[in-house]
């Protein structure tokens, strides 16, 4: 399959969670992104991007197209998944990092950091993850996090509150996360 093929299928939306720094605005990826795909040269699309004000290389138009195809398309094929939240510590202040993991491979599907933990913050996570796999009928394997249950229960997914078994898929990731780092909240 051609990338500019692979890449056009969802047009719609395209996912920019690979994007690390925020210098450069998500309109302008998405633009230089689009552009790209519509055949024009990383070149061409980057003396756009800068006839719109924004001002980058060739080469970061290359990168921005060529982590866009890194991204997972759809890959879940479980009828279950591992959700968790995990307090993390930045510069002194606390947030809240949301995971989903694929029990059956490890495979770790989404990530999020929120500067608090509500209904809210746990709601969008969720959406994010629906929109991203197109998650019918999947059940969440989770633990008694407060916000998570309740959010999947007033929305109707299915769900199971479990402390072991395929929910510790989650839990390895984020404890392989925060042995290599020190931003985790001692609990």
């Amino acid at each position: 399959m051609a990338e500019s093929e692979r890449l056009s299928k969802c047009i719609e939306w395209i996912d920019l969670s690979f994007v690390e720094r925020d210098r450069t605005p998500e309109w302008a990826i998405q633009v230089g992104i689009r552009c790209h795909l519509a055949d024009m040269s990383t070149r061409d699309a980057s003396q756009f991007l800068d006839e719109l004000g924004v001002q980058r290389s060739h080469i970061a138009v290359h990168n921005w197209v060529h982590k866009a195809k890194l991204q997972p398309v759809s890959t879940v094929s479980a009828d279950q998944l591992a959700v968790d939240e995990k307090v993390i510590r930045i510069n002194g202040d606390d947030y809240w990092l949301y995971g989903a993991v694929d029990p059956q491979t490890n495979e770790i599907l989404h990530f999020r950091l929120f500067p608090a933990t509500t209904k809210q913050t746990t709601r969008w996570f969720l959406t994010e993850l629906h929109r991203r796999y197109r998650l019918d009928g999947v059940e969440f394997l989770v633990d008694d996090a407060d916000y998570l249950v309740n959010v999947l229960d007033e929305d109707g997914y299915r769900f199971q509150m479990i402390s072991h078994g395929n929910r510790n898929a989650i839990e390895r990731v984020f404890w392989e996360i925060e042995r290599r780092t020190s931003s985790f909240a001692t609990s």
